[in-house]
């Protein structure tokens, strides 16, 4: 059985550094984490081609036809399927329009850019009107085929397009015989995440700050799940590109986030990408509901909360409207704290955002700014509200080092409305990684020392604490895991006795040499005279 996990991982590892080599060699003159929008929307516009068209194949073959090819029909001999297909799978895209098609003529296509434009539009506009308009409405917007970023003629531009369609389109993540399988659904989803994660990590702050790194994502969705097979509706106030919110399909299994994936975010490319995201792994547009805009002052989820799971990575430490806005201290979600988080450092407001919308049944797992541990001022009013309404589950340290664009080590805040103690645990995980390229990793076992400190919800030596909350609160809510988590002490044992007999001798031994050389240097002096 290993043999052949390790043949499985070894396929990938190849299929990822193919994947890194073609983007990187398409990229040329341009920025990587501008050029990764038209890398992973042309691997959307396949996943999307390829997904419908064996979709439709295999409809119209359990209708009675074997040999039903729905690439090899005429765009008006498709067009009869059109609302049903919209009514499924939320766009319709005709024959001529299907990536497969468009790559076939490319190179042969003076007007390549018009026609990939006409596409896009078209595929966008196949919503329109429908329950998916919202779901697909500019998801190519930052695929921009006219920009000068990939070259300053249409000629040179077109070439690049050729280019980008040949790599995508060779990329082997279609099985054996070209068949469409949930293997195929896989490694899409796995490619664009490995994509993503590459960009980030090569992006620095400007790109990194909107990826949060696999095994952390992993990490989160399991502390939020514990206990359960399924959940209802999952949720993440500052979405990014996704990665958190699907991890519950990983770790639950397909099916078993039974309404769907809620999140909302501020960047609009970031955004575009998150919704390419859910396509890209097989969720279809009924089963997602991403938003975009402020979730502090404009949240668009009121109808949906509250979330059985929440999971978060929100930006640290940014500035918000804080008490500038005379509305916000009356919120619900603010209000009950009697204070706001200050307007330079709004975590803590995403923490009261989220704590605001979790369901009774259900933890959040929110990444954290260390500073929210130990700050004064309004900060210390919140994690006051926090421990004395027992709303803190576990506050765990995580190590410095994972996240890309910030070598900080973050920490993570579960937090759940109903407990079976008036005490907080805390997790000093700030050892468990190993390091891996330029960046350290929480490899698996790391991963499952912490869950399993978690759900035993005992002390560990130097590891895990339980603390009543009248400590904390005696300790003026500082809730940093090294208040409470003793550090051990890894230095050398010293018997001082057997030092201080080593240094008498050392002495001793210093007495006699200094006689010995007096002696010598009285005897050189009488032969000298």
């Amino acid at each position: 059985m290993p043999a052949v996990n390790n043949h499985k991982e070894n396929e990938r590892a190849e299929l990822h550094k193919t994947i890194w080599r073609i983007a990187n060699d398409l990229r040329g003159s341009v920025d990587g984490w501008d050029f990764k929008t038209y890398v992973l929307g042309m691997l959307f516009y396949r996943f999307i081609s390829e997904n419908l068209t064996a979709y439709l194949n295999e409809q119209e073959r359990k209708a009675g036809m074997p040999d039903f090819d729905y690439a090899a029909l005429s765009d008006a001999d498709a067009e009869f399927g059109r609302a049903e297909t919209v009514k499924e799978k939320g766009f319709y895209i005709l024959p001529s329009h299907l990536f497969a098609n468009v790559r076939r003529r490319a190179r042969h296509d003076a007007n390549l850019n018009e026609t990939l434009s006409r596409v896009f539009a078209a595929i966008e506009g196949s919503a329109t009107g429908a329950d998916s308009e919202d779901d697909l409405k500019g998801l190519f917007d930052d695929l921009d085929v006219n920009s000068s970023k990939l070259g300053p003629t249409v000629v040179e531009r077109n070439k690049k397009l050729v280019k980008l369609l040949d790599a995508i389109g060779d990329l082997p993540l279609t099985s054996a015989g070209g068949a469409f399988t949930d293997n195929t659904i896989d490694l899409f989803g796995d490619a664009y995440e490995f994509l993503m994660q590459m960009y980030a990590s090569t992006a620095g702050k400007s790109g990194g700050e909107y990826y949060t790194p696999q095994e952390v994502s992993e990490l989160l969705a399991r502390i939020a799940v514990v206990g359960k097979r399924e959940v209802n509706k999952v949720y993440d106030p500052a979405c990014g590109s996704g990665s958190l919110l699907l991890k519950f399909a990983k770790v639950l299994g397909p099916g078993k986030v039974r309404q769907g994936f809620f999140g909302q975010e501020i960047n609009l490319t970031t955004y575009n990408l998150c919704r390419i995201n859910m396509f890209l792994h097989d969720v279809n547009f009924e089963q997602f509901d991403i938003a975009h805009g402020d979730t502090l002052t404009a949240p668009a989820h009121w109808d949906d909360e509250p979330f059985e799971a929440i999971v978060s990575n929100p930006p640290y430490s940014i500035r918000w409207e804080g008490d500038a806005n005379p509305l916000l201290i009356n919120d619900p979600r603010f209000a009950p704290a009697g204070v706001l988080a200050p307007k330079s450092k709004a975590d803590l407001a995403f923490t009261l955002h989220i704590l605001s919308w979790l369901a009774v049944n259900g933890p959040a797992a929110i990444v954290e700014f260390p500073g929210v541990l130990y700050r004064g001022g309004a900060e210390q009013k919140i994690r006051q509200y926090l421990i004395d309404n027992n709303y803190v589950d576990a506050v765990i340290q995580l190590p410095p080092d994972l996240f890309f664009g910030t070598t900080i080590a973050t920490c993570v805040i579960v937090l759940k409305k109903s407990k079976h103690d008036n005490a907080t645990l805390f997790i000093d995980a700030s050892a468990e990684f190993v390091r891996s390229g330029n960046k350290n990793k929480l490899a698996a076992a790391h991963q499952q020392r912490i869950l399993d400190a978690y759900i035993a919800r005992e002390e560990i030596d130097y590891f895990a604490r339980l603390v009543e909350n009248g400590a904390i609160a005696a300790n003026g809510y500082n809730i940093a895991v090294s208040s409470y988590v003793a550090q051990e002490d890894t230095r050398e044992a010293v018997d001082i006795h057997a030092l201080n007999a080593r240094i008498a001798g050392i002495v001793a031994r210093q007495a006699e040499l200094r006689t010995a050389i007096d002696a010598i240097v009285a005897e050189l002096e009488e032969e000298a005279e």
